[in-house]
């Protein structure tokens, strides 16, 4: 029984590092000068919503919520398309593990 514990506080401490590598990810779209200004704010949207202190799932449903609002963006350049959809693809994988 206590190896359980012990392996469920693994997970959430390699869910933990999975949220701030995501926030990095996200720093970088919001840092870069390129990006059109609303995806730049979408961007910082859903960097505060996984920075903020509500419930594990309901931050990550708020970040894929608002990246999912703009990935259509017809200017928005292909990279930053790219690393958006690689973003919510952790998300999702981060709420999948939780929920299983």
């Amino acid at each position: 029984m206590m190896e359980v514990g012990a392996e469920g506080m693994g997970v959430t401490v390699m869910a933990d590092e999975d949220l701030k590598q995501v926030v990095e990810l996200l720093g970088e779209i919001v840092d870069d000068r390129t990006v059109p200004r609303n995806i730049r704010d979408a961007a910082e949207g859903a960097k505060a919503a996984l920075s903020g202190t509500s419930q594990r799932e309901l931050k990550i449903s708020t970040a894929v919520h608002t990246l999912d609002e703009i990935i259509n963006d017809p200017n928005m350049p292909m990279y930053t398309r790219t690393q958006i959809w690689n973003i919510v693809s952790m998300l999702e994988q981060l709420r999948e593990s939780r929920g299983g």
